[in-house]
């Protein structure tokens, strides 16, 4: 099989989908890996890097798309790679179809087979593709919003930790799951007081087993959010429905009830966001100011740190990725569940629920399809 690795275009996006050590695997199975010159820059791995394994380097975007049976990707497509995507190609990536219908209509109109990293999903209901990077945008966005308490940075000046003597800073988290747990023990390990709220009773009861004495568990409801909301320094939002839109658990008049010069860090902003006032934001200008509040929504975080990224994601998607090429898309996914649910788009129809009612679009049945 073809096997291309287009540069990722999205701003300030370093990542890369295939290492040289994956592109070396898929070469000796027999592939043909193509990689657009620069891809792997960002991350660390040089042009040499991959055609020393034996990959094929190329130019141009258009010879990546044009030639490949299975693009890897890390991002979705935007807007300008839309036209390169042909009929009956594969296209394995982050998608976060129901953040966007626009992308999602784009993709049905181009009739690829798209399958979302984001929603492959094993019997224990974990996500392995997400997980790696919710475990660095969770930690990310206590950096980044500690960061953005600074004063300098426009925030009301305050010490994530604190020092002996001084209270130290109020952190919020909305959602209990990965990002979440990550994101609660950067802020405990920084001596941070710290509450996570979430919905489920045998989370909640997992995290107070685990988590230091700085870290508080509330459960998850409108009034002990809003009561939460008043003593906030930093809120994070780690809010995640697989596949579908992000619940709006904060909404505009809330912020009112914020201290001025406090930061909000949406993680779930790929999926819509959990905070209404939250709209997607870039590395190069990450944040804005609603009501006095600082907002942090960059929509790939874990972009700004490519090199841990890139290996934590591939280490990942790999296998998934080699069964796609070793099998095909209809295959593999007929023999592995997970790799299945990954499917969210193919051939210009919605296999994946959450996205079919994000946008009230038919829904094909997967087990019909395979």
């Amino acid at each position: 099989m073809n096997i291309g690795v287009p540069t990722e275009i999205k701003s300030n996006e370093n990542r890369v989908a295939l290492t040289p050590a994956g592109g070396e695997s898929l070469v000796v199975a027999g592939h043909e890996v193509l990689i657009q010159e620069g891809a792997g820059r960002g991350s660390g791995f040089s042009d040499e890097d991959y055609s020393s394994v034996g990959a094929t380097l190329v130019g141009t975007a258009a010879e990546i798309w044009g030639g490949s049976d299975l693009i890897l990707k890390v991002k979705e497509p935007i807007e300008s790679e839309w036209p390169l995507v042909r009929e009956g190609q594969v296209v394995f990536t982050y998608f976060h179809f129901a953040a966007s219908e626009e992308l999602t209509r784009a993709i049905m109109n181009r009739g690829c087979i798209a399958v979302a990293y984001e929603t492959v999903q094993i019997p224990s209901g974990e996500l392995p593709l997400l997980t790696p990077m919710s475990e660095v945008a969770g930690r990310m966005s206590i950096q980044e919003g500690a960061k953005y308490l600074e004063e300098a940075s426009g925030g009301m000046g305050v010490l994530l930790g604190g020092v002996p003597g001084v209270p130290p800073a109020e952190v919020t988290i909305l959602g209990g799951g990965i990002v979440g747990t990550n994101a609660a023990k950067m802020a405990a390990g920084l001596g941070a007081t710290v509450t996570v709220l979430d919905l489920s009773l045998d989370r909640l009861r997992y995290l107070s087993d685990v988590m230091p004495a700085n870290v508080r568990l509330v459960y998850s409801n409108r009034h002990n959010i809003l009561a939460q909301l008043v003593r906030t320094d930093l809120l994070v939002g780690a809010v995640l429905l697989p596949g579908a839109k992000a619940p709006r658990l904060v909404l505009r008049e809330d912020l009112k009830l914020m201290k001025q010069g406090a930061v909000i860090v949406d993680v779930a902003v790929d999926q819509g966001g959990c905070i209404e006032t939250v709209k997607p934001t870039t590395h190069k200008d990450p944040t804005y100011v609603v009501d006095g509040v600082i907002h942090y929504a960059v929509a790939n975080m874990p972009g700004g740190v490519p090199r841990t990224s890139t290996l934590a994601l591939t280490n990942a998607t790999f296998p998934y990725a080699r069964q796609l090429a070793q099998l095909g898309w209809l295959e593999a996914c007929r023999r592995n569940r997970p790799l299945a649910l990954g499917l969210n788009v193919v051939r210009g129809s919605v296999v994946y629920p959450g996205v079919a009612e994000a946008f009230d679009l038919p829904l094909t049945e997967l087990d019909t399809l395979l």
